[in-house]
């Protein structure tokens, strides 16, 4: 799997907000998946979620994470990021709120839970774009 940096036509990729799936590992090893927001940052992604999610549970146990980006109208146009996910409390939302901007326009609604952000430091990547792969250093 080709290593970062990413080549610019990808980065402009994930630089919108396309639908995406973050996969985490469970206690017994098996997979967890789920929808998630996710934002490029200068060669990380941040992900934001509520303190009681199963994935955050599955993130502290093991920081594993693996991040996989669809095109909004093209599933052919896609990539998978893996990498190590390191977390931190969101008490003002600051996380929640540039992904809900990022996504929506407005900022995220506020709740009485508690909400965590992650970066995942992308460690290996694969994908497709056109169904050719992106192209990248080995």
């Amino acid at each position: 799997m080709p290593k970062p940096p990413l080549p610019p036509e990808l980065e402009q990729f994930l630089a919108r907000p396309n639908p995406s799936v973050i996969a985490t590992v469970d206690p017994d090893g098996s997979p967890h998946t789920a929808a998630t927001w996710y934002l490029w940052d200068d060669g990380r992604v941040l992900v934001n979620m509520e303190d009681t999610r199963k994935r955050l549970a599955n993130l502290r146990r093991d920081p594993r994470a693996s991040i996989t980006v669809v095109g909004d109208n093209d599933w052919y146009h896609q990539v998978t990021l893996r990498g190590v996910i390191s977390l931190e409390d969101d008490p003002d939302y600051e996380g929640a709120d540039r992904l809900a901007r990022h996504y929506t326009g407005e900022p995220y609604p506020r709740g009485d839970r508690g909400r965590v952000s992650g970066w995942i430091e992308v460690e290996s990547w694969y994908g497709w774009a056109a169904a050719q792969p992106w192209t990248g250093s080995e």
